[in-house]
């Protein structure tokens, strides 16, 4: 598997086409834009650098069931995968940014996750519909078109156990955020292949994937400075809660995590930094990939043997180091790097 890499809409068309092209260029496999609002719209996104590319797979990392209509994305995702040849991914999260901007309530995310998954396939399929769920309901349509492909691969995005399980139900794949450690790595595994299994599938089909903020960099300290406050936030458990934090001694202080209780997701990495004191290393090694090529090639292959099938990363650089630079030394230094590991049976 070929690794994936993680855009955002936070710069302008000409630099995400530069961006994709140079992932494409040095073979990472897939090329994820956040649904991250308010940035430039992600389809929009997804069609220029489809446009831009001719090999990398292109997803969404990850919409929701609620800013849209489920049918709607299925609309957009079929036209993603006939502009781009086939290359469409559909990742899919229960959603948080500008939710509470447009009073929008997350109800019952897992059902809403799992009628999403089935109202989109359906319409995939370019047959008629009537779709009555908890959460979402369609009446007695379809696309007014044919998809190119009626099995575009779904990706689950989540933390929770049963956003995990989920996926091993019904998912092609499971993504996790901050799942940096061996031991939250068997959890999330664990977790994904056991419902696959529970639900007579065969659960080395559902493949396992750790999506990680990452900075290379020959000076180990300043990568671990620079990714310190976005492990804080994750280590705070408001938008990516892990398992294993506390039985491996990498949990926050309880009065550290109440500290930011209502801070508002909008609000972004700055109110976590006044945490970054209490952050050390090691807990920053829990949920990024922090460090020199070979510290980060030997945390992967840590993963690989537990099972994680594939990562995602979210470059970032250091100062007087470039983005392109990181995704460069990744793709040359890291992955050829990382251990052969046949995933366990």
């Amino acid at each position: 598997m070929k690794p994936g890499i993680l855009l955002l809409g936070n710069v302008a068309p000409p630099r995400i086409i530069e961006l994709a092209r140079l992932a494409e260029s040095v073979g990472f496999g897939d090329a994820w834009i956040a649904d991250e609002r308010f940035y430039r719209e992600v389809y929009s996104y997804l069609s220029i650098v489809a446009a831009a590319t001719t090999r990398i797979r292109l997803g969404t990392c990850v919409t929701d069931p609620y800013s849209r209509h489920p049918a709607m994305t299925a609309a957009a995702v079929a036209t993603l995968d006939e502009i781009s040849g086939g290359r469409a991914l559909l990742g899919i999260g229960t959603g948080l940014s500008g939710l509470a901007e447009m009073g929008i309530e997350r109800h019952r995310p897992v059902l809403a996750m799992r009628e999403m998954v089935d109202l989109v396939r359906q319409l995939l399929k370019g047959t008629a519909v009537d779709f009555k769920g908890e959460v979402i309901s369609f009446q007695d349509g379809r696309l007014n078109f044919t998809p190119l492909r009626a099995d575009i691969p779904v990706y689950i995005a989540s933390n929770g156990p049963l956003g995990l399980a989920l996926a091993g139900k019904v998912a092609d794949a499971a993504i996790m955020e901050g799942c940096g450690t061996p031991r939250e790595a068997e959890v999330f595994v664990g977790r994904v292949r056991g419902a696959a299994k529970k639900a007579g599938r065969d659960p080395a089909t559902i493949q396992c994937i750790a999506r990680l903020n990452c900075c290379i960099s020959d000076d180990s300290a300043a990568a671990h400075n620079l990714l310190r406050a976005r492990a804080a936030r994750t280590l705070t458990g408001f938008v990516t809660p892990l398992a294993t934090l506390e039985e491996q001694g990498l949990a926050l202080p309880a009065t550290a995590i109440a500290s930011m209780t209502g801070i508002p997701y909008k609000a972004g990495l700055a109110p976590y930094e006044k945490l970054n004191p209490l952050v050390s290393n090691q807990m920053v090694d829990a949920v990024t990939l922090a460090g020199t090529p070979r510290e980060v090639a030997d945390r992967i292959s840590a993963l690989r043997r537990c099972g994680i099938d594939g990562v995602i990363i979210s470059p970032a650089a250091v100062a007087g180091d470039t983005v392109d630079r990181v995704i460069r030394r990744f793709a040359e230094e890291v992955w050829p790097a990382i251990d052969a590991v046949r995933r366990p049976s």
